[in-house]
C-alpha cells in the first residue's frame, strides 16, 4: 500500500512540474504576460493556464494510464502461450472484427469483483484487463459479451474522447474558481490599490480549491452523460461485433450477482482502486451523477435494436 501511495505522489509531483514549464513555454511564446495584473485579471493569460492545466492533467493521465494499471492494480500481461491463452485469442479475434490494427495487450488481475475495463492512450495502444472474479464467475458467453464490450470502447476511441471532455470541462472549472476568487479578493479590498485586503497567498488557496471543488461537482452531470453515452455506444458496439444475445447475458449476470448481494443489507463490494472502470452499475442515489446506466436500461436499450 505504501508503495502505491508513494508512486502516486511522485506520479502528480511529476505531473504538476511538467504542466508548470508547459505553461511557462506557452506564455513566453505568445506573449500572454501574468494572470494577475495590477488592473485585474488577464483573462487570457488565465484562460491559457487553465487550458495547459486542465488538458495537460487529463491527457498526461491518459498516457500513463496502462502503466499505471500495471503497477497500481497489478495487472499481469498473458499472452498465448500461457493458461489464459483462450482469453487472449478472444479478444484478438474481437479487436480484427472490430478493425483495430495492433491488438491491444491482455491484463489479468487478482480481484473477487466481476470487472473489466480498457485503457491506454490510442487504439493502437491499448489494454484490456479482466479480473479473476470475471473469469471464475462468468460462462463462455457472458464473458464475450463484457469482452467485446471493452474492445468496442477501444474501437470508438473513448479513452481519448473521455479525456478531451474531462480535460475542458476541467478547464472551465479551473477558470471560474479563479474568477470566483479573484472577485473575493476585490471585494475584501476596497479602494485599497496596494494589495488584496485580508487574503493572502494561503487564504486565496483554500478558497480557490474550495471553488474548485464546488464546481467540479456541478460539472459532474456533463462528463458522467457522457460516460452514460459511451456505454450504450460500447453495449451496442459489443452487440455488432460480439452478438448481441451474449452482450444482454453478461448484463443479466452482473443483475444476477448484485441482486444476491443487495437483500443481506451489505454493499456491492468496490475495490476503490477501479470504482471509475467498473463494467456496471445497477442504480445511483442520482442518475446525474452515475457513470452507467443502471442494468436494466442497458438491457432494455439492446432488445430494442433493430437487428
Amino acid at each position: 500500500m505504501f508503495k502505491r501511495v508513494g508512486l502516486f505522489l511522485i506520479i502528480n509531483v511529476l505531473m504538476m512540474i511538467v504542466i508548470n514549464v508547459v505553461f511557462t513555454i506557452v506564455v513566453q511564446v505568445f506573449d500572454l504576460g501574468p494572470m494577475m495584473t495590477g488592473s485585474g485579471v488577464n483573462y487570457t493569460s488565465l484562460m491559457a493556464m487553465c487550458l495547459v492545466w486542465g488538458m495537460g492533467g487529463s491527457f498526461v493521465s491518459l498516457f500513463i494510464s496502462k502503466w499505471m494499471a500495471k503497477k497500481m492494480m497489478g495487472v499481469k500481461i498473458v499472452d498465448r502461450n500461457s493458461q489464459y491463452a483462450q482469453l487472449v485469442q478472444t479478444i484478438h479475434h474481437l479487436s480484427k472484427s472490430a478493425g483495430i490494427d495492433k491488438m491491444p495487450e491482455v491484463g489479468v488481475y487478482e480481484s473477487s469483483e466481476i470487472n473489466a475495463f480498457a485503457t491506454g492512450a490510442s487504439k493502437n495502444s491499448s489494454l484490456v484487463a479482466v479480473s479473476t472474479g470475471l473469469l471464475q464467475q462468468m460462462n463462455q458467453d457472458e464473458r464475450d459479451g463484457v469482452l467485446a464490450h471493452e474492445v468496442a470502447h477501444i474501437a470508438n476511441g473513448d479513452m481519448v474522447t473521455m479525456a478531451l471532455i474531462q480535460g475542458i470541462v476541467n478547464a472551465f472549472v479551473y477558470f471560474f474558481a479563479w474568477i470566483a476568487t479573484a472577485a473575493i479578493e476585490n471585494a475584501l479590498s476596497g479602494d485599497d490599490d496596494e494589495g488584496r485586503g485580508g487574503l493572502g497567498y494561503f487564504a486565496s488557496y483554500f478558497i480557490r480549491s474550495f471553488f474548485i471543488t464546488i464546481f467540479g461537482i456541478l460539472a459532474l452531470p456533463i462528463v458522467n452523460w457522457f460516460s452514460r453515452w459511451r456505454e450504450y455506444r460500447a453495449d451496442a458496439g459489443s452487440a455488432k461485433i460480439g452478438g448481441r444475445e451474449k452482450m444482454i447475458s453478461a448484463l443479466e449476470a452482473l443483475k444476477r450477482n448484485y441482486e444476491l448481494l443487495e437483500p443481506k443489507g451489505s454493499r456491492i463490494p468496490t475495490d476503490s482502486r477501479v470504482k471509475a472502470m467498473q463494467i456496471s452499475s445497477k442504480r445511483s442515489f442520482n442518475e446525474l451523477f452515475s457513470t452507467h446506466p443502471t442494468l436494466d436500461k442497458r438491457i432494455n436499450a439492446l432488445r430494442e435494436m433493430q437487428g
